[in-house]
């Protein structure tokens, strides 16, 4: 293992900016893991953290193949992650909507482009990625359906599902996105949380990428088989909307079975804790993500569900 600063860069602060990443084995250069890029994404870092001490062990045993190279960045945004913000901390920008970056650019345009210089070329990259709601949801590799993807490739992870989703205008500046278009296969992995550390759902996204490493060559490890994935597309998710605002309680949890009609969550008075509407299902199938804000407005989501295909 190998420890070395990929990027510097001179703050007001009193210690310079420093992008840091492990590179494990020597050769081709294999897959890159990027964790955390938003200052929130403590269990994305923590996943890659666990990622360094295992392949640190797996390469004092010879266990990743000859002709392998290996690079795990576990935190792109420390300062933000220090004071507890999601972005960066100077402007309120998204270092995950600046890429492919620009050096001569804004702060956080240098730290993508920087980044991107560090992980463009990898013949696979895997980004640990955080939702735009606050919730649980089912752990899952995500794909850009960019034309440039080789779907089949997130059935290897082993996870319960992979998602594809049709890209926005938005989404052009993401990691994901400019990985494809640079010809990487490139994966986001969703975990249970963000903020908090979920041991669990941790393991199983650790697990998921050595899994992935196994069965692409890159890597020598023994695992059970995991899931046999669910393609789905993201359009085709059933949305569930906060039927008025108050105190948000859900009912169901994902993973569960619901039917078209259940009761899946209560909207609550804020002074009374009468139930003020019921959320109900709009489909039968299976919740994937749920929501743990709890105080809410109309109209926000609340849930997820992915479509009973069959009856």
């Amino acid at each position: 293992m190998k420890q070395e600063i990929l990027y510097e860069l001179e703050t007001p602060y009193r210690q310079p900016f420093r992008l840091e990443g492990f590179r494990f084995g020597e050769g081709e250069h294999s897959c890159a893991i990027v964790g955390g890029i938003r200052g929130n994404e403590i269990q994305q870092m923590y996943v890659c953290a666990r990622l360094v001490k295992t392949l640190t062990a797996m390469e004092k045993q010879g266990m990743i193949l000859q002709g392998h190279e290996i690079l795990v960045i576990p935190c792109v945004n420390r300062y933000s992650m220090n004071v507890g913000k999601r972005f960066w901390t100077m402007d309120n920008t998204d270092i995950n909507r600046m890429f492919p970056g620009y050096m001569q650019g804004e702060t956080t345009q240098r730290i993508a482009g920087a980044l991107f210089d560090a992980v463009r070329g990898y013949r696979y990259g895997i980004h640990f990625a955080s939702f735009y709601l606050p919730g649980d949801f089912v752990p899952h590799v995500r794909i850009m359906d960019t034309g440039y993807q080789t779907s089949s490739l997130g059935n290897l992870f082993g996870l319960p599902y992979v998602v594809m989703r049709t890209p926005k205008p938005i989404d052009t500046t993401t990691l994901n996105y400019n990985w494809q278009i640079w010809e990487s296969n490139a994966f986001s992995i969703y975990t249970k949380e963000t903020a908090n550390i979920d041991e669990e759902s941790a393991s199983q996204a650790v697990s998921a990428v050595l899994r992935y490493l196994s069965r692409v060559g890159v890597v020598k490890y023994a695992c059970h088989s995991g899931y046999l994935s669910t393609v789905i597309n993201e359009n085709d998710l059933a949305t569930v909307l906060t039927p008025s605002g108050g105190i948000f309680r859900a009912l169901r949890v994902p993973g569960q079975e619901v039917e078209y009609g259940d009761t899946i969550g209560e909207i609550l008075d804020p002074f009374t804790a009468e139930v003020i509407a019921p959320v109900t299902a709009t489909t039968s199938g299976l919740v994937f993500f749920a929501m743990d804000k709890p105080l809410v407005l109309e109209h926000e989501v609340a849930f997820k569900l992915i479509r009973r295909l069959h009856a």
